[in-house]
Parts: C-alpha cells; structure tokens; sequence
C-alpha cells in the first residue's frame, strides 16, 4: 500500500514556515509526518507553539541538540509543559511504513545528536569523499531509508543501499519534503515565498571531523 511522508526538520521555534510546511503536508495528503529534530533553539518566542502545533498534527519526533539544552532551561510560564514535551522526545525512530525499514536520528545513526551527515559544498553539491567515507559508515546500516537533520543541508542520495534524506530547516533552508513510498520518490518544497537554500550557514556546519555518537 502506498504512503505519504512529511518531512521536516530543524524548525527552530518559528512557527510560520512550519505552518506553511503542515499546510503543504494536509493539501497533500500525508499520512504521517516526522520531524528529525531541533523542535527549539534560534530564541524562543515561539517554542510554545511549535510544540502545539507539532503535537498537534501528530508528528513522530526525535530531539535534537538545542532540545536536549531547553530541558534543562528556566522558562518561568509554561515551563512544566515545555519540560515534559523535550524530556518526552527519544534519540531515534525505527519505523516500518508501507513495507520500508526507516531510521531517524537528528545527526547520524545510532543516536547522535551532533557531527551529522555533511555531504554537500557551499553551491549544494556532493563532496564525492564525503558520500564514500558515509558508504563505508553504513556498510552494515541494516535499513533502507535514513531521515536525518541537524546540518541545515539539503539533500537525498543514495548512500550504498541506503536512501539518506535531509529535509532540511524549515527556518534557514525554507524547504520541507514529501517521500512517496514504496517508491522512494522525493518532492522538495520551498517556504516563505523564497528560494530553497540547500546549505545554510556552511562555514559552521562544513567540517567533517571524527564521528561523534
């Protein structure tokens, strides 16, 4: 049976562009929707609304790294609430849906919420080192599609056997995506009425470095 996914990730506690995405997700269809982390971070005038408007619409989240930070923070008005939805997100997903094995995480597998996957160049193309040193990371990756966040980078390649997919921020990259499956297919969406970004801020997240998990 086929599927729809909505995809987003990186939203950042700025509610416009997430609700453009979820429109874009309910005027086609989805049936699920998975949000690969950093629900907060960026100032957080509108975190509250985020969450509601992510739980509202039933999203599978995992957390990110500045929702690993707000846990802890002190909000003064809503901070029970607020508290409770980060300490409530887990590291990863594992997902059957329309007969794929799917895998989330905010950076890489297995649960690592910095580092990430960092595969394109400052015009949004694949480093082809990068892509190999990853097929050599998930030789043994035993899932067909990877969903991941964190590098505001924009892409879906295959990786091996693999199908890796960035979404990117609905905030910086102005992008949210649906995947159609069993097939695999992958639509990209601009938001805000402006250009999709494919690498947001690359002189931060250019560097590869060692893994971190």
């Amino acid at each position: 049976m086929s599927e729809r996914i909505g995809l987003i990730s990186d939203t950042h506690s700025s509610t416009a562009p997430l609700l453009e995405a979820l429109s874009i997700f309910k005027r086609e269809q989805v049936g699920h929707i998975i949000c690969a982390g950093d629900i907060g971070g960026y100032g957080e005038d509108e975190l509250v609304q985020t969450i509601d408007l992510l739980v509202e619409h039933d999203c599978l989240m995992v957390a990110g790294n500045h929702d690993v930070i707000l846990e802890d923070t002190d909000y003064g008005v809503d901070e029970e609430k607020i508290r409770s939805f980060f300490s409530s997100l887990p590291n990863h997903l594992e997902l059957s849906i329309a007969g794929k094995r799917i895998y989330v995480v905010h950076a890489h597998p297995p649960d690592a919420m910095r580092g990430g996957i960092k595969l394109l160049d400052p015009q949004g193309q694949v480093y082809p080192d990068r892509k190999a040193r990853w097929q050599q990371q998930l030789e043994y990756f035993d899932y067909d599609i990877l969903i991941v966040g964190h590098t505001h980078q924009v892409f879906a390649e295959y990786i091996g056997n693999v199908f890796v997919v960035n979404p990117g921020s609905t905030l910086f990259n102005h992008t949210c995506m649906i995947l159609d499956l069993p097939e695999q297919r992958l639509q990209t969406y601009a938001l805000s009425g402006k250009q999709a970004v494919k690498t947001w801020n690359w002189g931060i997240f250019s560097a590869e470095g060692p893994l971190q998990t």
